[in-house]
């Protein structure tokens, strides 16, 4: 490839298995090379299973790549090749960074598919990519945070409109984000203020009352540190409590379909709203919504040439 002046663009997100045989090696490597125990195999398959197998995420993920490379080539064509770099799946952050510096690119922006700065997790991607690139002599300038990004707030507000149009008056909306450990408050992270900052600006063009949303947390880790709550199985149990007849969950921290919405929320929660009689429905996810992949391009352009 002739990279001359281009810009690789490292796209990265957590991955998943493709295939029911990968969900072992799959989890292994979430738990840091420990091998899971058949009873915790078993539960993740099940999972899958309910999903038909296996989770979209991989081609959902894909199709993120292709619309932001197809948004970037419309707005300057030539100038940007958009590769991905996964934390759990194949090609891993280090195998892209190292086949980006074979190709001969001197430049790499990373964006992490997800939207709220972590040091946990957005953080945790960007340090991979640079120490990846280091010893190639590439330089990485990292998008850290597109939690208020226009577009982004815009494509929530647009479908929490919708959606709230179909449910009884009273219901409440209920923003949410993977759950983290509770230490990361102890050592100032600032992964709740961003999901806090994503809810306001949505709930600002919706034109919520403060007392109609909350912030929630969901798909906590099965380890034995506290997690970050309140989970938002017991906040539907909350609402129940107190006559609540509908909950709109929006799962902002998360921008594709995949296990922690389709099961945690579209079944699990939905299992638990209908158990107490609520009506109960979910945003959509973003996706390769093409206004959200061009505001990306966007902000890859201004790094790139900063």
């Amino acid at each position: 490839m002739d990279t001359g002046n281009k810009i690789a663009v490292l796209l990265m997100a957590y991955g998943t298995p493709r295939t029911r045989e990968e969900i072992e090696p799959y989890y292994t490597d979430i738990r840091r090379g420990r091998a899971p125990t058949p009873e915790q195999l078993a539960d993740l398959t099940a999972r899958y299973e309910a999903l038909g197998g296996t989770s979209p995420l991989a081609a959902r993920t894909e199709a993120q790549r292709a619309g932001l490379q197809l948004a970037l080539d419309d707005a300057a064509r030539g100038r940007y090749h958009v590769v991905l770099g996964l934390k759990h799946a194949e090609p891993k952050v280090e195998a892209a960074v190292d086949q980006l510096a074979a190709e001969g690119f001197q430049q790499i922006v990373g964006l992490v598919l997800a939207p709220h700065y972590s040091a946990f997790s957005i953080g945790q991607y960007l340090d991979r990519a640079t120490t990846a690139a280091e010893p190639h002599g590439i330089a990485v300038r990292g998008i850290e945070s597109w939690a208020t990004e226009p577009a982004f707030v815009k494509f929530v507000a647009d479908d929490m409109r919708a959606k709230l149009s179909t449910l009884p008056a009273d219901s409440k909306v209920l923003f949410t984000a993977h759950s983290l450990p509770q230490r990361i408050i102890a050592a100032g992270d600032r992964y709740p203020d961003e999901l806090l900052a994503t809810a306001q600006a949505v709930a600002a063009l919706v034109g919520l009352p403060a007392d109609q949303w909350s912030i929630a947390w969901q798909s906590a880790g099965r380890t034995p540190e506290p997690w970050l709550g309140p989970d938002i199985l017991q906040v539907i149990d909350g609402l129940a409590g107190q006559g609540t007849a509908g909950v709109l969950v929006s799962a902002v921290g998360f921008v594709a379909d995949h296990l922690e919405v389709l099961y945690d929320l579209d079944i699990e929660a939905t299992h638990r709203a209908a158990e107490h009689g609520m009506a109960f429905a979910r945003t959509a996810c973003v996706n390769d919504n093409p206004a959200v992949m061009a505001a990306l391009a966007q902000r890859v352009i201004e790094t790139g040439s900063s």
